[in-house]
């Protein structure tokens, strides 16, 4: 039995569903692949310091006072300081109404040169309509499935692209653009579909990690025989009192982290707002191979005590392979190269279900008009023959 035509109309209806799903995806995918490089052109203050970078920086501890200043009852949750000596500091605070604000600070006057709802910045939206159309839970449910859809054409696609004789295997990595329109669309969406496949796959394999649970906790299961691990540590004290300095309590914690860890690297402090878990530091290291290589620290969020050092060395498998999953799903990888392939396969893969729509349509259209001359050429009336008298027998 030929499983070709069954595996066709699969891919098609597979591909009518969810094509208007990954076209957004994909095309917003491909704006956040340069989220780093584009981002100082939508929104500088957040990125660069008008201030002489030569200057002494003042304590961080300032900074995050000045930002609570202007929103009082709001409390600081992450705090991120770069090893870019041009490089804003950014606080992002939970204010009384419960949302989440992005205040951009200048390290050496302490000036605050921007503050926005995260909401309403302009990446924070691009990725909102990536991971979730805009529509919160409905739309992670709906890019989930997207996703795995996407998966199965891709691989049901790689089936229908391979020709039945070998022969004809040079015809299918080409595209013949001196051909007719259709031709050339259906080249489009199947030849640049089969060189982009395997990239392809590997972004929706890892994109499925923010998307369902139980896809995570499976590949923790194979790395390292258990489910993904929780990586917190509690408090020890339970009052306010605190061994550090009050005035230098931020400041000191980023710079015994600093101290520890003696590469180029950006920091990210973490708070839990519910006071339970201590604060989490980490340090990623500029200088590694591949982006996402962080050593992690916990301080005790009343005393400031050093609680435990975590370092990435010291990760399991399954955490290694999870810190690998971003730059993977975004190109970043090993940097432009990767960066600028991830770009590419996700225009091919939004200009996909355009093609494929196209090619539908086509053939639509197609098997309506020969069903037309078929319904015409039966209500033509028929040429009766003659009758021809029958000879009379002598």
């Amino acid at each position: 039995m030929k499983l070709k035509p069954y595996i066709k109309t699969l891919h098609l209806w597979l591909g009518l569903v969810s094509g208007l799903v990954v076209f957004v995806v994909a095309l917003s995918g491909s704006v956040l692949v340069f989220e780093d490089e584009l981002g100082p052109f939508f929104d500088p203050a957040y990125y660069n310091t008008p201030e002489h970078a030569a200057a002494a920086k003042i304590p961080t501890d300032i900074l995050i006072e000045n930002a609570l200043q202007k929103h009082p009852g709001a409390v600081l949750q992450n705090l991120y300081t770069f090893n870019d000596p041009k490089r804003s500091v950014l606080i992002n605070l939970t204010d009384i109404n419960g949302e989440q604000r992005v205040i951009s600070a200048s390290p050496y006057s302490g000036k605050i040169l921007k503050d926005t709802l995260y909401e309403k910045r302009f990446f924070t939206i691009v990725t909102k309509l990536h991971r979730y159309l805009l529509m919160g839970d409905t739309g992670k449910a709906i890019t989930g499935a997207a996703c795995l859809i996407f998966t199965v054409l891709l691989i049901s696609g790689m089936i229908l692209w391979w020709p039945s004789k070998l022969k004809n295997l040079k015809q299918r990595l080409k595209i013949k653009w001196k051909a007719s329109f259709k031709r050339v669309n259906w080249d489009i969406h199947a030849v640049l579909g089969f060189y982009s496949v395997i990239p392809l796959l590997l972004i929706a394999l890892t994109g499925l990690i923010w998307s369902y649970r139980w896809y995570e906790n499976t590949m923790y299961y194979i790395a390292d025989g258990t489910p993904k691990p929780i990586h917190k540590v509690k408090n020890r004290e339970t009052d306010s009192y605190s061994t550090r300095d009050n005035n230098n309590f931020y400041t000191s914690i980023l710079k015994e982290t600093d101290s520890l860890f003696t590469y180029r690297g950006d920091i990210r402090l973490i708070r839990d707002l519910k006071g339970k878990n201590s604060i989490l530091v980490l340090k990623e290291n500029l200088e590694a191979p591949i982006p996402n290589i962080r050593d992690m620290v916990y301080f005790d969020m009343y005393s400031g005590e050093r609680l435990q050092i975590k370092r990435y060395d010291e990760l399991s498998a399954g955490d290694k392979i999870r810190r690998m999953i971003y730059p993977l799903h975004t190109g970043s990888i090993y940097g432009y190269p990767t960066k600028i392939l991830a770009f590419v396969v996700c225009l091919i893969a939004a200009a996909s279900p355009v093609t494929g729509l196209l090619i539908w349509t086509g053939r639509k259209k197609k098997k309506n008009k020969a069903f037309l001359r078929q319904k015409a050429e039966s209500h033509k009336p028929r040429k009766l023959r003659r009758s021809i008298p029958e000879r009379q027998s002598v």
